[in-house]
Formats: C-alpha cells, structure tokens, sequence
C-alpha cells in the first residue's frame, strides 16, 4: 500500500509521456508505468513511438523516442490525445514533444542533460529552461542524471552504464507522483535483468532512488491518484496487437487439432510475431526465419498443403514481394494466412510509423482475378479473436486470408481478460476439422455444396493422391486444363467462394442508437479514436452512432440499410480513401445519401479530438 499525503488529488484519467534519446530506454521505462498502472486496477492505453533512423546520432531530433501511456479509472479506447505529464530526458526531446503539451501540464526535464552540446545538437541557440518558453507549464527542472549517478556509486556499473539507468530513476519518480507501488516493478526488473544481477540490482536502486526523490521534496502541486476501474471480473494480463495475435493463432491451432507453423522475414513491424511465436515451442509451433519474404511465402503454401495452420507475417513492402506466391494459394485452394501489419509507404516510407493504407493492396495485389478474405482487428485485444476467425474462414473454406494489422496495434498494449474454461472453448471448438481418408470418385477440386471449398486432403492419404500446383486445374478433378470456358468457370467459383464467407459473418453491432444524425464507420486502429468521439457527441445529446467493420472483404450483407438510417455517414481511415472506394463501388445504387471520408496518412494513429471535429463539422454542415 502507499501511504496517502494531504495533498494528494483523485483524478479519472492520466497521460503520460517519456521522450528521450533511442538509446534512453523510454519504451522500457514506459511498458513498466503500464504494467504497474494495470496491476494498480486501472484500463490503460499505450502509443510507442520510434526513431525511425536506426542508428540517429545520439541527442538529435531524429534519435527522438517516446512512449505515452493513459491510464484511467474508467474504461478507455485510446492512449489519450495530449499527454497530462512529459518527462523529456534530453533537449532534443523538450524540442519534438512539447508542441504536443497543453498549456498547464506538467513537465519533468533532466536539468543535467540541457549542456551547450546537447542543445546545440537540439537546434536551441538557448536553454528554454532559462527564457519564458516554458511559461504557462508547470515545470519540474530534477537533476535527474547527477542524482541518479551519486545512487549508484557503490553499484560497480561504469559511468554510461550508470547513465543508461536513469530511465528508472524518472519510473521511480512518476510512480511516486501517481501512487504507485514499486514492488510489482521491482519483481519485473529481477525477471528482465536475470541474465545481468549486477544490473538489475542498479535499476532497482535507480528505481527506488527517484521515488525517494519525489517523496523527500514532496513535488509541488502533490500527486495525483487515479482509481481502480469497472473492469470486467476475471485473470488479466497486458498484450500488445502483435502478442494478442500469436495468442490467437496458437489457440487457433489447438482448437483445429492442427500445428502451427509460421514462417517469416523479419521487418519492422511485424517482427514481435515471429519473436513471440519462437516463445512457444512446447505448443507445438513450429517457426522458420526465412532467407527473404519470397521463400517465407512459398513454405507457407507448402505447410498449408501439408496440413498445417499456415501463417506468414510482414509488412506492405513484404507483402508486395509475397503477392505471387499469394496468388499460388488462391489457385491450389489452400488455407493460408497473412499477417500484414501496415506501416507508412509506399516503398521503405516512414518504417516505424503507422498506417492504414494496404487494404487495396490486400484484396486486390495480385495478378489474374484472385479473390481471397480480407480482415482487420479494431484493437490490440481483439488481435486475439481476429487470428481465431482467420483461422475458421481460412480452413473453413478453404482460402487464403490476409489480416491486416498496422504499426500503431501492433505494438500498443491494453488489459486484456484472458478466456478461461469453457469460454475458451467456446472460441475454439468451431475450429474442429475433418478430412477424407477413403472417398469413392475422388475429386480434389469437387465442392461443398455450401462453402463450395475443396477437400483440405493430407498428403499420404492412400487413394486421395492428386495434382497441386499453380496451373488452371480443371472443375472436379484438378487436371491441368486450358480450356477458356473452365477458366472462367473455375475464376467465378472461387470468387463466389469468398462471396459466401459473408454468409458466416454476423451483422455488426452499433454503437449508440440505430438511426440518427449521423453514424461514423471505420476500421482497424481507428476504432479506438472514433468510440471515443462519438461518446463524447451522445454525452452532448447528439444522435451520432459508430459501426466498426472487422470483416473488409467480403463486406457483411445488409450495410447500405444501416447506412440509410442515418441522414450523414462518416468515415475516417488513414489513408486517402480506400474503404471508401470499395464501399461507394459495392453499395451502388443502394445509398440515399453520400458516404463522406475524412482521410489523413500522417504516420501517427488518429487522436478522439480532430474525429470528434470532422464529425462536429459534418453535423453543422448538415444543419445548414
């Protein structure tokens, strides 16, 4: 328990953000404020940030990390729009973040780091520690590095190593301003320093040191304290998009009573996939480091043939080598999944930045008509589920399906309650598969007269032998054929397949009332910002109402109704109108009215607040 003060504030919902150097440990730093806000009982909400220079020289605005964590005694959908606290470990982080503090926050700087050198390097011709730049905040000017430095004297760390650990000194000092108990973080640095005791011991005493620090002069204006939240009863534990998506995938695997195999090239920021999946061998997963996204692909298609869950990860560039590797599954009929966790483009683009800008790439980067499914999580929690029905469309009819993730998912993490008992295999038991082992007549490309896939036949089956391979096969028994009157055959049936994915699919849920002024739509990552503007708009007793699409291709049957319940229809995405395009072109005809996008690829996840304007500004422009 921590000890109350007088001074000490209840507040509903705190922002914090540590910017530093990329060598300053501020994502460390920061996923250990998360941890102890979640353990503390509060929803919580992350946004790292990276340099995207891998090697930035060191103090420049180009080396800038940070990580923003919200955390809340309410329910929450994003990591908070300005930060309530920043803690910039250098000039050059003062410089790039504090556009994005409100006037009145606080601001915490490492007196030590603001030398000529560094703000020289910052672009300052003088500290803004000593003009009347930073008037209007309230600012905590700490010797964050001499401080820590004399703590861990006696630690037998050199002087940098002893430097590298001043990210826990400022830990320590945030989780005496919020109340939060170092022992659960102490526990965490002993599991992540185990290699290391000698180090692990020094950023315990950092820790420790910048509580004392805060606690001995009793920072001005108090602490403030942020309740535990309404959360759901049950065992918790944060993910990550990319952690809550392998999760997904191996219980996926289990439930289909077959292996998991995932194969891969390693790029940012789809690599965490492969990492985590490596993690698990004792669940049967097999993972493979490919040569090139090329060679990933190819033995994605050879275990899917094998009779393995098949799964491969990247990012758009990858995705773009892998395409005919794609269309070989979508001409043998095989249950591929692909993991496409966007990043900002085209080419190489802005690599550790987000976007949402795949989606024609995914459902239409192929040569030849080659339909498949296409699927996005609106969360990092809802990576798991997404995963679970990739692996039910994929296998169960018999289709490649591509997930598409994105940077800002990927690696921001929220609490997420993890299925137990019976609801786990709730999630799961609709995966159970089975295939032919002796069929009279049997023909590999003969259909289900519902699904229309093919059987999913495992190699070695005696009697069930057939032909695979990337040639036009022939309607029934798979022969190679070039007839023209086939080929289309053969091209309608496979999209009329993927057409009937909608079928299986249940009609999304709106949020808020079913008809109105105006529904706001959207997909992936921008769930989080729309949920929270349109709150914002039903609190103001405006009739606005969200609905969130998870399923992108095929579309779900019944959207053009929904949609004509409203007088305005808003959709923004990060990108420059790409679900837009296909809506307009699928609901043709149907509409009453104009579906309005509002687009911006930025590199950064939409904030509630310019949603909450874009949807302000189409209510009153209806009104005129």
């Amino acid at each position: 328990m921590v000890a109350p003060y007088t001074n000490d504030e209840q507040v509903s919902r705190i922002t914090v953000r540590i910017a530093g150097d990329s060598g300053d440990g501020v994502q460390l730093a920061g996923a250990q404020l998360s941890t102890a806000a979640a353990f503390a009982g509060n929803d919580i909400s992350t946004l790292p940030d990276f340099p995207a220079e891998i090697r930035a020289p060191a103090g420049s605005l180009a080396g800038v990390s940070s990580f923003q964590v919200s955390f809340s005694s309410e329910n929450i959908f994003t990591p908070g729009d300005a930060p309530d606290v920043l803690v910039a470990l250098n000039p050059a982080a003062l410089k790039v973040h504090l556009p994005a503090l409100p006037k009145g926050a606080t601001l915490i700087v490492d007196g030590d780091a603001f030398s000529a050198a560094n703000l020289r390097k910052a672009g300052y011709e003088q500290s803004p520690l000593d003009d009347a730049s930073l008037a209007g905040y309230r600012v905590l000017q700490v010797p964050i590095s001499s401080v820590n430095q004399r703590a861990l004297d006696d630690s037998g760390l050199t002087r940098k190593e002893i430097n590298r650990c001043r990210n826990f000194f400022a830990l320590g000092l945030l989780h005496w301003m919020h109340g939060r108990a170092l022992e659960d973080t102490i526990g965490g640095l002993r599991a992540k320093f185990s290699a290391r005791e000698t180090l692990a011991a020094a950023n315990i005493a950092a820790l420790k040191a910048g509580h004392a620090f805060g606690e001995t002069i009793e920072l001005a204006g108090g602490r403030q304290l942020v309740p535990r939240a309404p959360l759901q009863p049950g065992l918790y534990r944060t993910v990550t998009g990319n952690t809550a998506m392998a999760l997904g995938l191996i219980a996926a695997a289990k439930g289909a009573a077959h292996p998991l195999f995932y194969a891969s090239y390693p790029i940012t920021p789809a690599s965490d996939l492969l990492h985590e999946l490596a993690r698990h061998k004792h669940m049967g997963v097999r993972t493979f480091q490919a040569e090139d996204e090329i060679a990933a692909m190819g033995a994605v298609v050879g275990a899917a043939y094998g009779g393995a869950i098949a799964v491969t990860g990247t990012s758009g560039p990858g995705l773009a080598l892998k395409s005919e590797a794609l269309g070989l599954a979508v001409m043998t009929e095989l249950p591929v999944i692909v993991i496409n966790v966007q990043r900002a483009g085209p080419s190489t683009g802005m690599p550790t930045k987000t976007e949402q800008a795949d989606l024609l790439q995914a459902a239409f980067g192929r040569n030849g008509e080659s339909p498949l499914v296409v699927l996005a999580p609106a969360s990092p929690a809802d990576a798991f589920a997404i995963a679970v029905e990739a692996v039910r469309i994929a296998t169960t009819f018999m289709t490649p399906v591509v997930v598409l993730s994105d940077g800002y998912l990927a690696s921001s993490s929220e609490p997420w309650r993890i299925p137990q008992g019976d609801e786990l295999k709730r999630v799961v038991s609709k995966l159970q598969l089975e295939h032919p082992t002796t069929v009279e007549d049997f023909a590999p490309y003969a259909r289900d007269s519902k699904t229309l896939a093919r059987p999913w036949v495992l190699p070695g089956t005696p009697g069930l032998e057939h032909r695979i391979g990337s040639l036009e096969k022939a309607e029934g028994s798979g022969h190679v054929s070039y007839d023209p009157q086939n080929h289309h055959r053969m091209s309608c049936v496979r999209a009329e397949k993927v057409q009937r994915v909608a079928d299986t699919i249940e009609a999304p849920e709106i949020f808020g009332d079913p008809k109105g002024e105006l529904l706001a739509i959207g997909w992936g990552s921008s769930f989080g910002a729309i949920r929270t503007a349109v709150q914002h708009h039903q609190r103001e007793g405006h009739a606005v109402s969200q609905l969130h699409l998870r399923h992108l291709s095929p579309l779900p049957h019944g959207l053009a109704e929904i949609f004509n319940r409203f007088t305005r229809v808003l959709l923004p995405e990060g990108n420059l109108g790409q679900l837009l395009m296909l809506l307009r072109d699928e609901l043709h005809g149907e509409l009453r009215g104009e579906i309005k996008g509002y687009n911006r690829v930025t590199g950064q996840p939409f904030s509630s607040g310019e949603i909450y304007t874009a949807i302000t500004d189409e209510l009153e422009r209806g009104g005129a």
